[in-house]
């Protein structure tokens, strides 16, 4: 347990595994959701996936709607690559900025959640669907993530194809 939990880098503690884990107290409190696992192994591993989902929900659905609105503003991806070279004090911020993106989508995700349960408390019906609702929105949150990695990776090889270029 001791080397797994040396091996996460700061950036999965703190977007993925303090998200999770705080979701599962919150949802417990809250929602009367019971997340909680005895086995503290995989209890690490399900509030770590927990916290991942959220993040991609704040990464694929909060950031580029607040963006459209103009709330937040990003830098081109080529200047963020060529400064991000030149100053590593960019990578902190950046991990501490997508923290608290992953932070405000999982008060978001804990609202609707218990407006959900509200529905479902009504509506007995909608019940029938939880596990086709959840296993729907797990899959297209992956598959726009994998999308978007992808996306990703090729705007920084080009970045720094360019960079390589512009220095010879």
């Amino acid at each position: 347990m001791k080397e797994f939990l040396e091996k996460l880098a700061s950036y999965h503690l703190f977007n993925y595994l303090l998200p999770g884990v705080l979701f599962v107290f919150l949802a417990d409190k809250f929602i009367n959701l019971d997340l909680y696992q005895a086995d503290i192994v995989f209890g690490l591993f399900l509030y770590y996936f927990i916290g991942l989902v959220i993040s991609r929900i704040g990464s694929l659905i909060l950031e580029p709607f607040l963006r459209r609105l103009k709330f937040v503003v990003f830098a081109d991806y080529k200047d963020f690559v060529s400064a991000s070279k030149i100053d590593p004090k960019i990578e902190q911020i950046l991990e501490a900025n997508n923290m608290y993106r992953t932070l405000f989508t999982l008060f978001l995700v804990l609202l609707l959640m218990k407006l959900y349960k509200l529905i479902e408390a009504s509506i007995h019906f909608v019940a029938i669907w939880d596990e086709y609702l959840i296993m729907g929105i797990l899959f297209f949150i992956f598959l726009f993530a994998y999308k978007k990695q992808s996306h990703l990776i090729s705007e920084r090889v080009k970045a720094n194809k360019q960079t390589k270029k512009t220095k010879q």
